[in-house]
């Protein structure tokens, strides 16, 4: 049987402000810290402490839901969100679940079918929980606590069921990044768990409206997590059904090293957290002209960057798609282009989106890395648009300005590398490439023109690769062609 998949995902996005939700303690890198050297009596869940919330954290949730064109509710209550685990010191989480910070948005994301829509049901604040180390192994099992992350600021944004295929869900996890890293409100670094994933999971026979029986699956802290969580899950149930056994409604994990999910828990239900409004925190009202203010400094959102991108410098979607992935890449973009004399908008970003980003997937390195400038990128492009080298010239500069922080100018005069013009010294380089091949000369002239390419690729070689194309291509057409007439 042919089956619809039925996807909704859950986002949790730590806040990148200074200090934690309800207390004054510093957020800091958990990955670097020392365990529990950023803890108060607060966010160690003491008796007798009272929460006081975060400012900056609710403006940021804002811009995240106007971004989201979420309505931002005027009132919002926080809720305690009661379960038992060993990195919440509290017995409890304080989020927010009846009244939310904002419901009813959407998100737009560009998929190989054309524009979607996908549904966002509401975005909430709470705070993050502890960190748990399992120790295991040499007679010993035992966890360790760290609750550095206790009491980060979250925001939680929940889709609707909307995502019918992987690349959807990948459109719009990746878009939702995006926009994070634009607002300036999490830095999208998912290795250090500060955007975690959380899927839910169902299928249904292809044209039905009735939904299936959903399983969530729990903190997914990749992209590739979460696409291979989805597609072994989705497997799985295609199976189950086929096989008429029933699907269960539970909770799960995903096995990287095995590459499959298994059974956490059975999927609780919002009763089973016992919510009731946290006594300590009234109620959050949110005036309408601060959410104005908010929006008269929202930034230009990644997909309306992309947009203008192709309109003003004349790029192609999948390249504006890949600049505007990081505010970083787009702002050198623009950067370069301005700096342009004579080559193209549209060549930087060919170069920027090739040779670029070649490099780094290569090295490994981040794009702050890079030791080309904008300004530096740009002469390269005029020096190639003018002729003083040639394009494959141009790719060996490029890479010795990567890894020396040089100029274009002057890695080409240290290495010798201006392109050659000289119609003279090109014109003798084809008769003694012409003349020192005999047996080639003679098939080519027998019919098989195709080797007027091999000959090209060897007179380039004698030149050391600096040789003006055009003049070189239209040189050795001249000699191929009298030779032809005299034979």
């Amino acid at each position: 049987m042919q089956y619809e998949p039925v996807i909704g995902l859950e986002v949790h996005a730590e806040l990148a402000t200074q200090t934690k939700m309800f207390c004054g303690c510093r957020v800091v890198d958990t990955t670097t810290s020392p365990p529990n050297s950023s803890v108060c009596p607060v966010c160690a869940g003491m008796p007798g402490t009272l929460p006081v919330l975060n400012r900056r954290a609710v403006e940021y949730g804002i811009r995240v839901a106007l971004a989201l064109e979420c309505e931002v509710q005027p009132t919002s209550i926080f809720a305690r969100k009661n379960y038992f685990y060993p990195d919440l010191p509290k017995g409890y989480q304080i989020s927010q679940y009846e009244q939310p910070l904002a419901v009813s948005g959407r998100l737009t994301v560009d998929t190989s079918e054309g524009e979607r829509v996908i549904r966002v049901r509401r975005a909430h604040l709470e705070e993050d929980t502890g960190k748990l180390t399992h120790i295991s192994g040499n007679g010993e099992d035992y966890s360790l606590v760290d609750l550095n992350r206790a009491g980060v600021p979250l925001l939680e944004i929940v889709s609707e069921p909307d995502m019918h295929s992987l690349e959807e869900v990948r459109a719009y996890a990746t878009g939702l990044r995006a926009i994070l890293r634009a607002l300036g409100v999490n830095s999208g670094d998912m290795e250090k768990g500060v955007m975690r994933f959380e899927a839910n999971v169902s299928i249904r026979p292809a044209g039905s409206e009735q939904l299936g029986t959903r399983v969530e699956i729990k903190n997914l802290n990749s992209f590739r997590a979460m696409e291979r969580a989805v597609a072994y899950e989705l497997a799985r149930q295609a199976y189950l059904l086929d096989k008429d056994e029933a699907i269960n409604q539970e909770t799960l994990g995903w096995d990287e090293g095995n590459q499959r999910t298994y059974v956490q828990r059975s999927k609780e239900e919002a009763h089973d957290y016992r919510y009731f409004p946290e006594p300590d925190i009234p109620p959050l009202v949110i005036e309408a002209n601060w959410i104005e203010e908010i929006r008269a400094r929202m930034p230009e959102l990644p997909r309306a960057k992309a947009r203008r991108l192709q309109e003003q410098y004349g790029i192609a979607a999948a390249e504006a798609a890949i600049l505007t992935t990081e505010y970083e890449i787009a702002d050198y973009f623009e950067t370069c282009a301005g700096e342009l004399e004579k080559a193209s908008p549209r060549t930087a970003a060919i170069w920027m989106t090739g040779e670029l980003f070649a490099h780094l997937n290569q090295s490994g390195a981040a794009f702050s890395d890079i030791k080309v400038s904008p300004k530096d990128l740009a002469e390269l492009l005029d020096i190639l648009e003018a002729g003083g080298v040639n394009q494959n010239t141009a790719k060996i500069v490029l890479g010795e300005m990567l890894a020396s922080g040089s100029s274009a100018q002057q890695v080409i005069h240290d290495k010798g590398l201006a392109q050659v013009t000289d119609t003279g010294f090109i014109s003798t380089l084809v008769k003694e490439v012409i003349a020192a091949n005999p047996k080639e000369l003679a098939s080519y002239l027998a019919g098989k023109e195709t080797l007027v390419n091999w000959f090209f690729g060897q007179v380039m070689r004698a030149a050391g690769g600096k040789a003006n194309p055009s003049l070189l291509k239209e040189e050795l057409e001249k000699q191929l062609k009298f030779l032809q007439k005299t034979r």
